[in-house]
């Protein structure tokens, strides 16, 4: 190995989420690695792994449900600022040290580095859900594996609106591939950025270099943190926490550090001591005083990032104070070693567990984490440690790259093989999937099927026409699009307005449209409350406007009304953003108020009441129990306090109500197939295939007939 080789691969560490600290050699150097011990001990950060020692311990003990600690999720911020420092600092040395930066060497470290064991557990995934999953669960899965596979699952993951914090019945085992996605989509373009600044100055030698690397730190940096805390809705917290966007500056401030900082930073002792006890103190209060409800990452993210730049920076003098010599021992320093095996382990046996045995305790979360010890530890030691020293890969960095694309071809075709030999279940025809009408013909729970529409594997997309036509507008807009339907012109006017559970009965609504000749007009918002309350700042904008359409252009006779009495984040009052059974008052005294604008119209108004929701995901079920369908019926156990929808509406003279409950759970059990077809396309919105069955019902039920007067 020739001394260039050897420099590089001693002093180029490219740094990895949770793994892989500056300079970092294991104990026992592997046959291969490149010697350095001056080196090692010059440039090695124990304060860095510790740091990730404790991130991965908060991690695990929010994934863990303690109570205490609702909020390990900043461990993640503290993860990426560590990376951003890393690889800055990595890459200003190597353009120091050789005038340039070799792209392709370095994403042939990453691929040493990260690949090997990434694509080692998707694939120990795709065989395990191949074996516990239904087929419905294992399309998902295997769209997750794809995604990950190419380092964008966390956009898809935004896309579906996952709530990462919550424990769902289709939860991916691969969730947590969402922060590689994210990193290595930040290191894809931060080493070309800097690049490019370092080309630009070297050619005209005008002013400082550092300068220029400063501005592809701010010009990333401050938009970034601007998208997090006032673009993107924070009712969308969701597509927020997953976004790529909102997240880049959280890598940025950790290139200021690195561009700051000297070698060694002189400061008193004493604030040294602050800035370490600070730091470490915010890190661990804010894991137990942040909360699933806080709009994230947003500005409540420069609490524990700001506490990582604390604790960098006091780790760069020569004092050592007490949080820091911690953050040195060898516990820390040895799950600092394991931290990126055991992190993309521990969630894969969390789903496994609680597919094989149901609801874990927080007790029996732990001892799933700690079990999962020990492939982490197998696959560090056979795996991780073995490419990341490869010689032949680290002397051809094309060879690693082809390594990687294969690794990766490879996950995507077991994705592929994963659903392509799932069973299916025949598609009932017209005349066999009759519905709601099975109800009203007074059938009895179906208990078998051999036939269905849609078949569970298509049961999510099954939304119907106005989701094709962008009609339930998603949290990134304001306002809604035209969407009128029917008969345009006539003079019998209906408004839908609502949520996504007034949306899912649009193609009833369409049905009567067309048989009614009225003009229809859906103005429809995913996730947003229609009560007058303060929820998120662009679904309280999209409301107020959807109203003002309807009272100064719509002049509907009839105002169809439905909400969700149930969501994933609560109100805000006084500036605070209130806990869900909290926010349930506050809704109901919304809901009234927007009720009564709507009356104040002239138009008739007609509440839909809430739907009971299925505590597991209906396609899913029904897709493992063809044979005992029973099985995926649900108890309806909602009591008066919880239908506030309905209380609204008792409360006004002239909003009427419709309850579907009686028809749709006879004697307060709801069965997820009713005349061979599939009611719900998750846990609680109807396929548009059943809906367009409760035309009838609905028909007899809303004022229609004189809806002018």
């Amino acid at each position: 190995m020739g001394k260039d080789q050897q420099r590089a691969d001693r002093d180029i560490h490219f740094p990895a989420l949770l793994r892989d600290v500056m300079g970092r050699e294991p104990a026992t150097t592997p046959p291969g690695a490149p010697n350095g011990a001056a080196a090692q001990k010059k440039s090695f950060r124990a304060d860095i792994q510790g740091i990730r020692c404790l991130g991965l311990a908060i991690v695990f003990l929010t994934h863990a449900e303690v109570d205490a600690v609702p909020g390990g999720f900043v461990g993640l911020d503290a993860f990426f600022v560590l990376s951003g420092f890393l690889i800055t600092g990595l890459i200003l040395a190597e353009m120091d040290r050789t005038g340039t930066v070799s792209l392709m060497k370095f994403y042939a470290r990453r691929i040493r580095r990260l690949l090997p064991l990434a694509m080692f557990v998707l694939f120990a995934v795709v065989i395990a859900s191949a074996v516990m999953f239904s087929p419905v669960r294992n399309d998902a899965v295997a769209g997750d594996v794809i995604a990950a596979a190419f380092y964008f699952v966390n956009w898809r993951f935004a896309a579906q609106s996952v709530d990462y914090f919550a424990a769902n019945a289709l939860e991916s085992p691969i969730q947590h591939f969402w922060t590689l996605s994210v990193e290595e989509q930040f290191y894809l373009v931060w080493p070309a950025l800097l690049l490019l600044a370092f080309v630009w100055w070297s050619r005209n030698r005008r002013g400082s270099l550092r300068a220029k690397l400063w501005l592809v730190v701010l010009l990333t940096g401050v938009p970034s943190l601007y998208y997090s805390a006032f673009v993107v809705d924070d009712g969308g917290a969701s597509y927020s926490y997953f976004s790529t966007l909102s997240r880049v500056w959280e890598f940025s401030l950790g290139g200021a550090l690195a561009l700051a900082l000297p070698k060694e930073l002189k400061l008193p002792g004493p604030v040294v001591a602050v800035l370490s006890w600070v730091g470490v103190g915010t890190l661990i209060v804010t894991a137990m005083i942040f909360t699933p409800e806080l709009n994230y990452p947003g500005t409540a993210a420069l609490a524990p990032t700001l506490a990582t730049a604390a604790i960098v920076i006091a780790g760069t003098t020569a004092i050592a104070p007490k949080p820091t010599r911690m953050l040195a021992s060898k516990p820390f320093q040895y799950i600092g070693d394991l931290s990126y095996s055991w992190y993309l382990w521990h969630w894969p046996a969390i789903v496994f567990a609680r597919e094989a045995w149901g609801e874990l305790s927080s007790l029996e979360l732990i001892g799933v984490i700690a079990a999962s010890w020990v492939p982490a530890h197998i696959s560090h030691k056979l795996i991780e440690q073995p490419f990341r020293y490869s010689r032949p890969l680290a002397r051809r960095p094309r060879r690693a790259l082809a390594f990687g694309f294969a690794s990766m071809a490879i996950a995507v075709a077991m994705a592929v093989s994963l659903t392509g030999l799932q069973p299916t279940v025949r598609t009932a025809s017209a005349g066999q999937a009759i519905g709601a009408a099975a109800a009203l013909e007074g059938e009895a729970l179906q208990s078998s099927a051999q036939a269905l529409q849609p078949q569970p594997r298509e049961a999510k997309d099954d939304r119907g026409q106005l989701y094709e036509d962008g009609c339930l507008v998603e949290q990134t807009e304001t306002e809604s699009p035209e969407c009128v339907y029917g008969r345009r012109s006539s003079d019998k006017r209906v408004v839908l307005f609502g949520n996504s559970h007034a949306f899912h009965y649009a193609p009833a609504m369409m049905r009567l449209a067309r048989k009614r000749s009225w003009r229809l007009t859906a103005l429809l918002r995913a996730g947003c409350p229609i009560g007058d309350v303060r929820f998120a700042h662009r679904c309280d904008v999209w409301r107020e406007h959807a109203l003002a359409r309807i009272e100064e252009r719509e002049e509907p006779d009839l105002i169809v009304v439905a909400t969700t009495t149930e969501l994933a984040t609560g109100v805000v009052e006084d500036g605070e953003r209130l806990d869900l059974e909290d926010s349930r008052d506050a809704l109901h005294e919304g809901l009234v108020r927007t009720l009564d604008r709507l009356r104040e119209t002239g138009a008739r108004v007609v509440l839909m009441a809430d739907l009971p929701r299925s505590s597991e995901d209906v396609p899913d079920c029904v897709s493992r129990e063809l044979d005992a369908l029973e099985r995926c019926a649900f108890p309806d156990e909602r009591d008066r306090e919880t239908r506030f929808d309905a209380r609204a509406a008792d409360r006004l003279d002239g909003v009427e109500k419709i309850d579907p409950t009686p028809l749709l759970c006879p004697r307060r059990l709801c069965p997820a197939v009713m005349g061979n077809t599939l009611v719900y396309r998750d846990t609680n919105h109807f396929t548009a295939t059943f809906a367009r069955t409760l035309a009838p019902w609905l028909d007899r039920r809303l004022p229609v007939a004189d809806a002018n007067g």
